[in-house]
């Protein structure tokens, strides 16, 4: 398989992380043909959808349409059980910011101080779509389930990492390794599910 895909993120860790986790299971794809928006100079889309699928269709959408070329788009964030879900759609920018991640790691764990840890539970939730440039869409999702720590554990990963402890583990995600991460992540999870139609797409 030789083509390129596109990855509707302006975000280097998620262009890293992708690359990583298609590799294993795309081995034909070199993973220098797999390459973000920002490296193509293509505008960020308004993400006003109110849920992670349409957001990462909105995203995967506009990229497929600037560049010709098959893209991918995740949208994905942290949904807190105690806040109805939250931060969800708006993880990036809970404290005001978008990808501010120390203020909004600092905001999440002031709003949850008074939580017990039985009352902690949450998950990261990764909705992963395929848009082509003649229109075909197709979206999978995966989540990763856990509980959230008192304080940022770790210096691996992004984001929230730092303080989801997956459930089964005693370490935060940012205290796996890049691999073990991969393994059980959101993002992996929904990665892994597109590629049978990624092959088909790219015509592997």
């Amino acid at each position: 398989m030789t083509a390129r895909l596109v990855l509707a993120t302006h975000n280097a860790h998620k262009v890293g992380e992708l690359r990583a986790i298609l590799a294993p299971v795309l081995p034909g794809l070199d993973p220098e043909s797999v390459v973000g928006a920002r490296d193509l100079g293509a505008p960020e889309p308004v993400e006003d959808g109110v849920t992670f699928i349409e957001n990462a269709l909105i995203k995967a959408r506009a990229l497929a349409a600037f560049t010709g070329l098959p893209a991918v788009a995740d949208d994905s964030g942290l949904s807190v059980d105690v806040l109805g879900g939250a931060p969800g759609i708006f993880s990036a920018r809970w404290a005001g910011t978008h990808g501010d991640d120390a203020a909004n790691l600092a905001l999440l764990l002031a709003q949850l101080a008074d939580i017990a840890e039985p009352h902690r539970s949450a998950r990261f939730v990764c909705a992963a779509a395929l848009v082509t440039p003649d229109g075909f869409e197709h979206v999978e999702t995966g989540t990763l389930e856990g509980v959230l720590a008192t304080e940022p554990r770790g210096a691996g990963g992004f984001g929230y990492d730092p303080i989801l402890v997956p459930t089964g583990e005693t370490r935060s995600c940012a205290e796996l390794t890049p691999q073990e991460k991969n393994a059980i992540s959101h993002r992996g999870t929904a990665f892994r599910a597109l590629v049978p139609t990624l092959v088909r797409v790219l015509g592997g």
